[in-house]
């Protein structure tokens, strides 16, 4: 079966919005490349590009969360106008609060988390404007 993996664009902290990430979900980044890596006379990068980030990824579970910064030369990206969700399926309530508890911190709250139907779940936007829902089936 195909394996699905979110990926992310920033506007130039994708290394502090991973780092975040990584202090909620633990665990070690499985890949991290710099446009500095991949500059060449036939590819050049800016001076202000070059400790950018254009690609790294964070195992979590079986996937991992990926993600890049968007170079200037492409605009800017509107984390308000997202509108599509990274959905986490906790496997315990404790690990769905922690997650939630974690991700949410200095975000904006859309649905507390609370028992809905037969799903806890909670929705917010973290202080990246990154939408998550974070849930997990009782």
């Amino acid at each position: 079966m195909a394996q699905i993996n979110p990926h992310i664009n920033f506007n130039g902290n994708a290394a502090e919005a991973f780092a975040f990430y990584q202090s909620v979900f633990g665990g070690s980044f499985s890949k991290i490349v710099y446009f500095r890596e991949i500059a060449s006379a036939t590819f050049p990068i800016p001076e202000s590009e070059l400790d950018k980030i254009m690609h790294i990824a964070l195992p979590i579970g079986s996937t991992a969360l990926m993600g890049n910064d968007v170079p200037e030369f492409m605009g800017k990206v509107n984390e308000l106008e997202h509108r599509s969700k990274i959905v986490v399926q906790a496997e315990s309530r404790e690990e769905a609060i922690q997650l939630y508890t974690g991700l949410s911190q200095e975000g904006t709250i859309e649905v507390p988390m609370d028992i809905h139907g037969e799903v806890v779940f909670g929705m917010f936007r973290d202080r990246f404007g990154i939408e998550w829902i974070i849930e997990v089936v009782l």
